[in-house]
């Protein structure tokens, strides 16, 4: 069985989720409140990474290595990048929620109006067929029997 590529990004999505709230619950891990806007800004770069590739997927552009690797990295990156700022005195973590916040609502905006266009492409298909062949069963009823010749 072959997996539509759109598919992927989203099993993987679910999977993250289900194992990280499994383990965490099984063996009672905690994460220390210093490391949570490091964690959280890394889970949004991945969460945009996911939207990212389930949009590839849906415009048939996706391809398995980049879609891991910039997921890995980009987790990485915003992860880094708001420990650095942090370092710095300057709040890194909020720029990147914002950044990232933006990108997650535009894949989100864009796959909407994809499904949406779809449907009201699909809706205009089935009306114009039914158009037709409501045409031509007017025009089979108002058609002029002849009677010349017995038909």
């Amino acid at each position: 069985m072959r997996l539509r590529p759109a598919i992927l990004p989203v099993i993987g999505l679910v999977a993250g989720v289900t194992l990280g709230t499994v383990s965490f619950r099984v063996f009672n891990w905690k994460i220390p409140p210093q490391y949570a806007p490091y964690l959280s800004v890394a889970a949004l770069a991945a969460l945009d990474t996911a939207f990212g590739g389930i949009r590839a997927g849906i415009e048939g552009r996706f391809q398995n290595d980049i879609f891991a690797s910039g997921f890995v990295l980009n987790s990485l990156l915003a992860a880094l990048l708001a420990w650095a700022g942090d370092q710095l005195g300057i709040n890194l973590a909020l720029v990147a929620v914002l950044v990232l916040g933006t990108r997650v609502f535009n894949n989100l905006s864009l796959m909407r109006r994809f499904y949406l266009n779809k449907l009201a492409l699909s809706r205009k298909k089935q009306q114009e067929e039914v158009a037709s062949s409501t045409a031509l069963s007017a025009s089979q009823v108002l058609a002029p029997k002849s009677e010349i010749g017995g038909f």
